[in-house]
């Protein structure tokens, strides 16, 4: 609990005290007023003054005003015990819905714990200076020791090590990092001292750019938090007139008619009305709600911009997808060898070798899949030649690695290959050896990714790829996609998500997820934007309105999921508490109500409205937070 919680919790215990002593005591008259006085004041206090402020600002009508006119009218009427008790209950449950709210910014907090609070900074000397991290230079050397947070975003360029990246993407395993690889700032190093070359200023690192997205995703309401408001702004001075003319019009009527006139009787029932008509738990539980599930949703590594894109994320009926990246992993790897007339073994060391030189991703993938540094001394004669391949003497043979020009220019006849990929023929002193098929792996993840959006009610699934025809066919069927479309530049991407977007239907929302570098348009196009494996990525993060801190795609329907689960949230709260209004406020309005149904009406519904906005915290599917 906070201090301010604390204090709260305080005054509510005293004014029950007060309130107990005060019933039972043998007091009349002034002395009965003056006893339930006091715990008015004690627990009612900031009600009155911000009820006042309100009135000074021409801003009235809000629950605080209803909760001042309800109580002092019970006290003018000798209702005393029920106007203390009426205070009090209220507080109790501004209390809980202060705790709920408090609960929701504690699992934000976790995430905003990544800000790296200092950095140590190695200069040229040698020597370590501790600064902050906003007075780091692009290119510095800092030390990161284990236990500690990685200050900026750079690249390690000694030392390997294992890092904590739950705090960004939810994922709890650690990722071992060694020179070479990049490292986003907001992680933690767990075991070895690493020195880290930074490639970007505090201001734009990683960690920098999640906390800025999260402290201002609730500036981006949702269509039911802006309905919720504008209905306050119309309903609460609504129920003040008509508790008015609750209060007036009957005994006035009454009296024409020449009966008799029971004022305190009608003005208990107005004041009654007033206490159920505060709109305290539409106006909390339904941002809270959304608060709760942008929490959640950020404690699974899945963050989201605004509200507004979870109302937009439940109705997503269609999902378009990047291959490169997305659905696979974006790293070319040798996936087979064919044809060789060699020990295949042989024939990678061959090509690797040839490879040695080679700044191309075919050839580190061929030295990758090799898995050995190869032997400088063994190779002689390297000539690139551009669009076909390389050739080189290695170990005393001579080797070409390329295509099937190439091939041809070695007086080699290459053999087909009806797998899908880049395929690498080799030859060895002029005879054919075999080929090496490269081809970019699909993610383990990706297939069980799209059963499970099929799960979610996403009636149509579509890949969008830069890369040939058949590749992006075979990768469909693999996965169980739809529909592919292929040779797309990112012009064209956005044509097609444009055409799909025709093809929704009313109240239906598009879905797109990509990198998030080449695919900025279509990602600002569709309807909802989804950045996978976005740490880093200034053009995700910015392009996108959810972020998928990994590249799980996999989260893709749990952001679907957790957005459905949040409106469902919403609608129960506002069907709810809107339904209990209503039949207490009938009630009210025929003597039927007394004031204790009244602060079940008030307080009671906010109390079951807050609850249910919490279940929001939780991201069902998630392992870690189920």
């Amino acid at each position: 609990m906070t201090k301010k919680q604390k204090k709260m919790l305080f005054r509510i215990v005293l004014t029950a005290v007060l309130l107990a002593a005060a019933a039972i005591a043998p007091l009349t008259g002034v002395w009965r007023l003056l006893a339930f006085l006091v715990p008015y004041l004690v627990i009612g206090y900031d009600i009155l003054r911000r009820a006042v402020r309100g009135i000074i600002r021409l801003r009235p009508f809000d629950e605080n005003f209803l909760m001042a006119v309800a109580t002092v009218g019970a006290f003018a009427l000798g209702e005393y015990l029920e106007g203390v008790a009426v205070m009090l209950l209220y507080q109790i449950g501004e209390l809980f819905q202060s705790v709920a709210v408090g609960r929701s910014r504690r699992s934000i907090g976790a995430l905003m714990d990544i800000r790296p609070d200092t950095a140590a900074v190695i200069g040229d000397d040698g020597a370590v200076t501790v600064v902050s991290p906003e007075e780091v230079a692009v290119g510095s050397l800092v030390l990161v020791a284990p236990g500690e947070k990685v200050p900026l975003d750079g690249m390690v360029e000694d030392g390997e090590s294992a890092l904590d990246t739950s705090a960004l993407t939810g994922e709890s395993r650690p990722r071992t990092v060694r020179p070479g690889d990049e490292v986003p700032s907001g992680t933690v190093n767990l075991t070895s001292p690493l020195r880290i070359r930074t490639t970007r200023p505090f201001g734009a690192s990683t960690a920098s750019k999640i906390l800025e997205l999260v402290e201002n995703a609730g500036t981006k309401k949702s269509r039911s938090e802006a309905f919720i408001s504008r209905f306050a702004r119309v309903y609460t001075p609504a129920v003040v007139f008509s508790a008015l003319a609750l209060a007036v019009l009957p005994p006035l009527v009454s009296l024409l008619l020449g009966g008799a006139a029971d004022f305190a009787a009608w003005i208990y029932r107005a004041l009654t009305f007033l206490v159920i008509s505060c709109p305290c738990a539409l106006v909390i539980s339904v941002p809270l709600s959304f608060f709760a599930a942008i929490g959640g949703a950020s404690r699974a590594g899945i963050l989201v911009k605004g509200s507004n894109y979870l109302e937009t994320l439940s109705r997503v009926r269609t999902v378009a997808l990047d291959k490169t990246g997305t659905v696979t992993k974006g790293v070319f790897a040798v996936s087979g060898i064919h044809h060789a007339s060699l020990p295949e073994d042989e024939l990678l060391r061959l090509a690797a070798h040839a490879e040695l030189y080679s700044a191309h991703p075919i050839g580190r993938s061929i030295r990758e899949a090799y898995g050995k540094e190869p032997d400088p001394a063994l190779v002689f004669d390297v000539f690139e030649i551009g669009g076909q391949g390389v050739t080189a003497t290695v170990d005393g043979h001579r080797v070409a690695v390329g295509n099937d020009k190439l091939m041809t220019a070695a007086g080699a006849s290459c053999a087909p290959c009806r797998s899908v990929g880049t395929v690498v023929h080799v030859a060895v002193d002029g005879t054919y050896a075999g080929h090496i098929l490269i081809a970019d792996r699909v993610k383990p993840e990706a297939a069980e990714a799209i059963a499970a959006l099929r799960t979610e009610g996403v009636r149509k699934t579509v890949m969008l790829t830069g890369d040939r025809g058949e590749v992006g066919d075979a990768v469909a069927a693999e996965l169980g996609i739809d529909r592919a479309f292929a040779d797309l530049l990112p012009a064209d991407k956005v044509a097609v998500v444009e055409s799909l977007l025709g093809e929704e239907g009313k109240g239906e929302a598009l879905a797109f997820a990509g990198d998030g570098i080449n695919d900025a348009p279509v990602l600002r196009r569709a309807d909802v934007g989804i950045a996978m494996g976005a740490l880093g990525s200034d053009a995700a993060i910015e392009a996108a309105d959810v972020v998928i801190m990994d590249d799980d795609p996999r989260k893709i329907a749990a952001a679907i999921r957790h957005a459905r689960r949040c409106l469902r949230i919403v609608r129960e709260n506002i069907v709810f508490s809107l339904a209990v209004k209503v039949v207490c406020l009938v009630l009210a309005a025929l003597g039927l109500a007394g004031m204790w149904l009244a602060v079940f009406a008030d307080v009671g519904v906010m109390v079951i409205a807050v609850l249910n906005a919490i279940r929001a915290l939780r991201v069902k599917g998630d392992k870690k937070h189920v």
